[in-house]
C-alpha cells in the first residue's frame, strides 16, 4: 500500500505579503479608474482579512475610505450537506446597496471556482452590482468552473492533493503562505 506524507513549503512571508497586497491595490485603482463606486466584499473567512489589507492600501495611496462587508457563503454551497450536519452561518454585512457599484469578491485561494460561484450567488440577492471583479491572494489552478481572478496576487503550481494555507495576522497570529504538498510514499 501507497503512504502518504505532506511536507510544508513556504511559498510567502509577512514581507512577502505586503508586497504583494500593495500591488495588488494599486492593480484594483487602476482597473476601476479611481474608488468612487468601490465595494470591497471578503468573503469569509479568509477573504476578509485580504479585504481589509486592500481597503487599507488603497486608503493610503489614494486617501479615501474604501467600503467594505463580509458575506457568508454557507448556505449557497454545493456541498452544503457533505460539510456539516448542521453547518454555522455567520453574519453578512453588505454596507449599502450595491446597485451601481463595482464589487470586489476578495478571497484567499482560487481553486475550482465553487466558492466564488457560491458567493455570486449570495451577492445577486443584495441587488445588481455594476459590475463585479474578483481579487485573490493565490491563484492554485484546477478550475471546475469556468471563473477567473481580474486581480491575483501570485499563481501557484499545484497538484490537486496538495493543501494551501493562507494564514493572515487578524486570524491566525501570523502572515504567510504555506503549500502543504502530497509526496506519494510507494
Amino acid at each position: 500500500m501507497a503512504g502518504e506524507t505532506k511536507r510544508d513549503e513556504r511559498i510567502l512571508d509577512a514581507r512577502q505579503m505586503r508586497r504583494i497586497v500593495r500591488r495588488m491595490a494599486g492593480e484594483l485603482v487602476e482597473q476601476n479608474e479611481g474608488v468612487e463606486d468601490l465595494l470591497l466584499v471578503g468573503i469569509r473567512t479568509r477573504g476578509v482579512p485580504l479585504a481589509e489589507a486592500l481597503a487599507a492600501e488603497i486608503e493610503a495611496m489614494e486617501g479615501v475610505v474604501v467600503a467594505r462587508g463580509v458575506l457568508d457563503i454557507t448556505l449557497y454551497r454545493d456541498d452544503l450537506s457533505t460539510i456539516a450536519p448542521q453547518p454555522v452561518v455567520k453574519e453578512t454585512h453588505i454596507p449599502s446597496s450595491i446597485e451601481g457599484r463595482t464589487v470586489v469578491l476578495c478571497d484567499d485561494v482560487l481553486y475550482t471556482g465553487r466558492t466564488i460561484r457560491a458567493a455570486l450567488d449570495a451577492l445577486i440577492d443584495y441587488g445588481r452590482a455594476k459590475a463585479v471583479r474578483l481579487a485573490v491572494l493565490i491563484d492554485r489552478g484546477h478550475r471546475e468552473l469556468p471563473i477567473q481572478g481580474d486581480v491575483v496576487g501570485q499563481t501557484l503550481a499545484t497538484q490537486p492533493d496538495d493543501l494551501v494555507v493562507v494564514a493572515f495576522e487578524a486570524t491566525d497570529q501570523r502572515d504567510e503562505v504555506v503549500i502543504k504538498r502530497s509526496s506519494r510514499q510507494e
